[in-house]
């Protein structure tokens, strides 16, 4: 029987209509799922711009030079701690250590810096190093969990800077003349030597995390473990080196604080730990893995800090409260990055 052409062009209309119909929806779905990528990696930048904005209309001493070299200043040690921070978090893993690995850089560099500026740099990134390669084995060979692992680190750290100082009774000092002093407290174009050097090391940690062999080993491994294995990748491998380069920044972060201060500070940077964590989680790296940003963490450093900064500039509010605002921003953006990643995979 001939159908007729009319009956013809009809359903051509409708198949037409229809692929119309599914090609719009598609193009709907890769939207919504770029700006969905685009707040799980940004939405801290945005939040950063607007409450510095809102901080600089409201506070005359907010923008002036001399807060902000501060605000850079004590973003940088936390920032070097982040970044190391970042490595571990996208593989999957967690690095409770970093804290106290940071509080025994800084004693151990204090201590070195009577035998020179090359001791005090060196000692505490060969046992910081040592530390986080010893955490690494164990988590890569044994399989350990991380949680516990780090947590046994934490308490080693906190165990050897306790035994250098006499149960933390004996501070060291540093001679504020000494050019280790001056890789603290010295200058470049009116900005501290810590920030140049953590400047230089983002930009080496974007490198690597996004350009090299290892950091895309780095991503696999967070993503799927196993299907990283059956690939090639070096899985054991690459989870020694990034809690290897965890320990070697926290204990070069101390250093730097040491050099600052002119002294091995025994109580400041216990709970950094959680400090960095949540920057990094702020700045968009997942706590499973497989997805984050070496620019996002420095981003959520440099957020929470201007939080505190805002505290302190409003001078009602108890210090405390630096600390809850920070819990409740980390909540926040737990829920979230668990939401828009939710709303990715149904598109």
């Amino acid at each position: 029987m001939t159908v007729p052409k009319t009956a013809e062009n009809t359903a051509g209309q409708r198949q037409a209509a229809t692929a119309a119909d599914g090609g719009e929806r598609d193009s709907a779905a890769a939207s919504r799922e770029r700006l969905s990528a685009l707040a799980q990696q940004h939405g801290a930048l945005v939040a950063l711009v607007a409450l510095t904005v809102v901080a600089s209309f409201s506070f005359g001493s907010f923008a002036t030079a001399d807060n902000v070299e501060n605000i850079a200043m004590s973003s940088s040690f936390l920032a070097v701690v982040a970044l190391g921070m970042t490595f571990v978090i996208v593989t999957g893993g967690i690095d409770l250590s970093v804290g106290s690995v940071f509080v025994l850089g800084g004693v151990l560099a204090a201590w070195g810096s009577r035998y020179g500026t090359a001791v005090a740099v060196l000692l505490p990134l060969a046992v910081c190093g040592l530390m986080g390669l010893v955490n690494g084995l164990l988590i890569a060979r044994t399989r350990l969990a991380p949680f516990i692992v780090t947590l046994a680190a934490m308490l080693a750290a906190r165990g050897i800077m306790l035994g250098v100082t006499d149960q933390g009774a004996t501070t060291f000092l540093v001679d504020k003349d000494a050019f280790f002093a001056r890789l603290g407290q010295g200058g470049l174009a009116g900005i501290g030597v810590p920030v140049w050097i953590t400047v230089v090391l983002f930009v080496a940690g974007a490198v690597v995390l996004r350009r090299s062999r290892f950091g895309q080993h780095v991503y696999a491994v967070g993503g799927n473990e196993g299907a990283a294995a059956l690939m090639g990748v070096p899985v054991a491998r690459t989870k020694t080196l990034v809690y290897t380069l965890s320990g070697l920044l926290a204990g070069l972060a101390g250093a730097l604080n040491a050099a600052y201060l002119a002294s091995g500070v025994t109580i400041l940077g216990y709970g950094m730990e959680l400090d960095a964590i949540a920057a990094v989680v702020i700045g968009g790296t997942l706590l499973t893995g497989g997805l984050g940003y070496v620019s996002g963490a420095l981003v959520g450093v440099l957020l929470l800090k201007v939080i505190q900064n805002v505290i302190n500039q409003i001078g009602s509010l108890d210090s405390a409260y630096q600390q809850v605002v920070s819990g409740a921003f980390l909540v926040l953006v737990v829920v979230a990055q668990t939401w828009l990643g939710r709303q990715r995979r149904v598109l």
